[in-house]
C-alpha cells in the first residue's frame, strides 16, 4: 500500500518519518510552470549544453574534470564560470582547455561572482558540512540561482530541512546532501560525477542517449553509466540524490523530469532499504502519470538473511517497517508494472530487453556513433600510466623526494635518524651513494671541525666580514668568502693529496720525492707553517694523525707523509706536515682502505675535487660565524685606513722620455 499524500506536499511513512518531496500531481504542476530560468529552457530541463556554474571552494581537480568533459563533449564555453572562494588568496586558477592553458576567475565573495555572470544559474557547492548551510543560504538569496548541488556529507537533519524549505519555496533545486552530483551527456556534468576520463568514454558520456536514471549512491551511478553504456544508447541523464534522510530531491521528482522530457525514453530506478520514496513512483505509475517504461531495483535484499538490524552505508538505508525493506519494494514495484529483475545481476539483460523491444517498435531510434573524443591526459598522470618517455634534463643518485619520504641514498630519512649516523654518515650518503664505517664518518666530522676557522686575518674570512659590514645579506657576505677559495687559499688539501699520492705510487722514497721537489723548483703542498714548528707541533695534526692511526685498517700514505716530513723538518725546523697536508693523505687512505671504494673510485673522488668540497663544506661554518659576529656587534662600513696603503703615483713635471714624465720606475722582480 502507497503512502497517502498529506496536505503540505509531504507523505508520512508508517513509522510516522515524513519526507520531503511533492506529490505526483504537485510535481507535474512544478515541472510545466513557467520556466524561471535565465534561458528559454523547459521547466524539466535542469541542465542543458549551455548550462553554466559556479563552484563553491577551491576544488581546482573537481573544476579541471568538469572542463575537460566540456571539451570532449565539443561545448562552445565551459559549464564553469568562476570559483567561489571566501578565504581569499589568488584571483585565477590555472586550468586546461583541451590542451590550452587558460585563467579561471576565483571570486572572494559570492555577490561578486553572481554579479560578474549573469548566465550562472547553477552552483556545486563543496562547502564543509560545517559551513555548507551558510554558504548555501546565502546562494539562494540571489534570484539567477537555479539548482545547487550539495556534495557535504554529514549534513545536520535539521539543517538539511530548513535548506529544503526555503529551497521549496524559491523553486530551486537541491541535489544532495552527500551526492556525487549529477551528469547530462554532451552537456553538463557535476563536480567529479562519472569518474576520470577515460570511465567517460568508456560509458560514453560525451554524447546523449536515450535512458535518464536516478540513484542514492554515486557510487552505484558509476555502475549503471556502465550497464546502460553496454546495452542502450546510452544514458540520457543521470543524477544521484544522496543518501541521507533528507534529501533535496527525491527519485519522483527526476523520474518526472524524465517523463516530460520527449527525448527521453527509459527510466531507470535504482532504490535502496529505507524510506518510502520508491511508494511514490509506483503511486505515480499506477495512475498513470509516468507512462514510459521504469527498470527498477531496490539494494539491501540482502537484510532479510541476517538475523539483526543492519543500518547500511547511507543515512538513510535503514529500514524501520516491512514496508521499507528492499525485497517488499521490488515485489511492490513489479506488481505494479515496473520491469524489476530477480537480482541485481539479471538488471542489465532486463534493460536490454526493453531497449530493443522499444528500439524494434520505433519508439527509440538509435544516432550514428560519433568518433571517440580524444582524452586530455595531463603529462604527469601519462607518465604514470607509463604511456609516455622524455629524456630528463637532470638525472640525480643521490637523493629521491618523490615519494612518502625523503630518502638518501636510498635510505628512509627517518632510518638516517634512527641509526643516529650523524652528519658524517650523511656526508657519505650523499657525497659517496653509500654507507661508509662509523669510523670514516667520524673522521669526516673531524675534518668539518678542524677547518671551521682560521681566525678573522685570513683572505677568506675578511673578504665576508667586509661584506658584511657593507650591510649585505648573509648569503651574499658566505659567498664573497667562499669565492677566495683556490690554489693560495684552501687549496692545499687537493694539492698535496695529488702532490703526496703520486709520489707514493710511482715508488719514489721520501728523500728522492723532496729533492725532486726542490730540482722542479716547486713547493711541497701541505709541508710548512708560519709559526708551528718540529718543536711546537700543531696540536690539529696531532689530534688526526693518533685518531686514523687507531681507527684506520691502513694509514700508508700518512705514513709515508711522515717519513718526508722527517726529511724536510731536517733542512729547516718549520717544514713540518700541516694540517691540510695531514688530513689530505688521511682522506685518501680512507677511500682507498675503507673497502667502500675500488681504486678507479677512489681516484674519480680525487679528481672530482672532493677534498676542496671538505674546506668548503668546514669553512662555510666559521665564514657564517664571522658574519653573525659582525652583526651582533653592528660595525659599520669597512675602510681600509691609508696609512697602510703606500700609494705610488707619478709625478708631474719630471724629465724623461715622452709618455713617461714623472712616472717611478718600480722593479717588481
Amino acid at each position: 500500500m502507497a503512502p497517502a499524500p498529506v496536505p503540505n506536499g509531504t507523505s508520512t511513512s508508517m513509522n510516522g518519518a515524513r519526507s520531503n518531496s511533492l506529490s505526483a500531481e504537485d510535481n507535474i504542476k512544478r515541472f510545466s510552470a513557467p520556466s524561471r530560468s535565465l534561458s528559454p529552457t523547459p521547466e524539466h530541463m535542469l541542465f542543458h549544453p549551455k548550462t553554466r556554474c559556479f563552484v563553491y571552494g577551491l576544488q581546482t581537480r573537481a573544476v579541471q574534470g568538469m572542463l575537460d568533459f566540456d571539451f570532449i563533449c565539443k561545448r562552445k564555453t565551459p559549464s564553469v564560470a568562476g570559483i567561489i572562494y571566501t578565504f581569499g588568496g589568488q584571483y585565477v586558477s590555472k586550468m586546461y582547455w583541451g590542451t590550452s592553458e587558460t585563467l579561471l576567475p576565483v571570486y572572494q565573495s559570492t555577490e561578486k561572482a553572481m554579479a560578474k555572470h549573469s548566465d550562472v544559474d547553477t552552483v556545486v557547492n563543496f562547502a564543509s558540512s560545517r559551513s555548507v548551510y551558510s554558504s548555501t543560504m546565502e546562494l539562494m538569496e540571489f534570484p539567477q540561482v537555479k539548482s545547487i548541488a550539495i556534495i557535504a556529507e554529514g549534513v545536520p537533519e535539521r539543517r538539511a530541512r530548513e535548506i529544503l524549505h526555503v529551497a521549496k519555496q524559491k523553486g530551486i533545486t537541491i541535489i544532495g546532501p552527500a551526492t556525487v552530483g549529477g551528469i547530462k551527456p554532451g552537456a553538463y556534468k557535476i563536480g567529479n560525477t562519472g569518474g576520470m576520463m577515460d570511465n567517460i568514454v568508456a560509458s560514453k558520456l560525451y554524447r546523449k542517449g536515450s535512458v535518464g536514471y536516478v540513484s542514492k549512491s554515486g557510487g552505484m551511478s558509476n555502475e549503471l553509466n556502465n550497464i546502460i553504456a553496454n546495452t542502450t544508447d546510452g544514458v540520457y541523464e543521470g543524477v544521484a540524490i544522496g543518501g541521507d534522510r533528507y534529501p533535496g530531491t527525491t527519485f519522483i521528482d527526476h523520474l518526472l523530469r524524465y517523463q516530460a522530457d520527449p527525448e527521453c525514453k527509459i527510466l531507470v530506478l535504482l532504490g535502496e532499504v529505507g524510506g518510502v520514496e520508491e511508494y511514490r513512483v509506483i503511486e505515480a505509475v499506477k495512475n498513470g502519470t509516468i507512462t514510459k517504461p521504469i527498470v527498477a531495483w531496490a539494494i539491501g535484499t540482502v537484510a532479510g538473511m541476517l538475523k539483526t538490524e543492519v543500518q547500511f552505508g547511507h543515512a538513510g538505508s535503514f529500514a524501520n517497517s516491512q514496508l521499507e525493506t528492499a525485497n517488499m519494494k521490488n515485489k511492490s514495484m513489479k506488481d505494479a508494472g515496473i520491469f524489476v529483475p530477480d537480482t541485481f545481476e539479471e538488471l542489465p539483460e532486463v534493460l536490454s530487453q526493453v531497449y530493443q523491444k522499444m528500439t524494434k517498435s520505433g519508439q527509440i531510434k538509435p544516432s550514428a556513433e560519433p568518433a571517440v573524443p580524444k582524452i586530455p591526459i595531463d603529462y604527469s598522470w601519462a607518465q604514470e600510466l607509463g604511456l609516455i618517455r622524455k629524456p630528463a634534463a637532470f638525472i640525480s643518485t643521490i637523493s629521491d623526494d618523490r615519494g612518502q619520504e625523503l630518502l638518501y641514498a636510498g635510505i628512509p630519512i627517518t632510518d638516517v635518524f634512527k641509526e643516529n649516523v650523524g652528519i658524517g654518515g650523511v656526508m657519505s650518503l650523499l657525497w659517496f651513494r653509500r654507507r661508509l664505517p662509523d669510523y670514516a664518518g667520524k673522521f669526516l666530522e673531524m675534518v668539518l671541525m678542524l677547518t671551521a676557522d682560521h681566525g678573522p686575518a685570513v683572505s677568506g674570512a675578511m673578504n665576508t666580514i667586509i661584506t658584511t659590514r657593507a650591510g649585505k645579506d648573509l648569503i651574499s657576505a658566505l659567498v664573497s668568502g667562499l669565492l677566495t677559495i683556490g690554489s693560495r687559499f684552501g687549496g692545499a688539501l687537493d694539492g698535496a693529496a695529488e702532490e703526496f699520492t703520486s709520489a707514493y705510487d710511482k715508488g719514489m722514497s721520501p728523500r728522492d720525492f723532496v729533492d725532486t721537489m726542490r730540482k722542479e723548483n716547486k713547493l711541497i703542498p701541505g709541508i710548512g707553517h708560519r709559526v708551528k714548528s718540529r718543536n711546537n707541533p700543531d696540536l690539529r695534526v696531532t689530534l688526526v694523525k693518533e685518531f686514523c692511526q687507531k681507527n684506520f685498517p691502513s694509514t700508508k700514505l700518512l705514513d709515508y707523509a711522515i717519513a718526508v716530513e722527517t726529511v724536510t723538518t731536517s733542512k729547516k725546523d718549520n717544514l713540518i706536515l700541516n694540517v691540510d697536508g695531514c688530513v689530505a693523505v688521511c682522506f685518501v687512505d680512507l677511500l682507498r682502505n675503507c673497502g667502500a671504494f675500488s681504486a678507479e673510485e677512489a681516484e674519480d673522488y680525487l679528481r672530482n675535487g672532493v677534498l676542496n668540497g671538505l674546506f668548503v663544506l668546514g669553512r662555510s661554518i666559521g665564514l657564517i660565524a664571522h658574519y653573525l659576529d659582525q652583526k651582533r656587534l653592528r660595525t659599520g662600513l669597512y675602510r681600509h685606513p691609508w696609512d697602510d696603503i703606500t700609494y705610488l703615483l707619478p709625478e708631474l713635471g719630471k724629465g724623461g722620455a715622452p709618455g713617461t714624465e714623472g712616472r717611478v720606475e718600480v722593479n717588481l722582480k
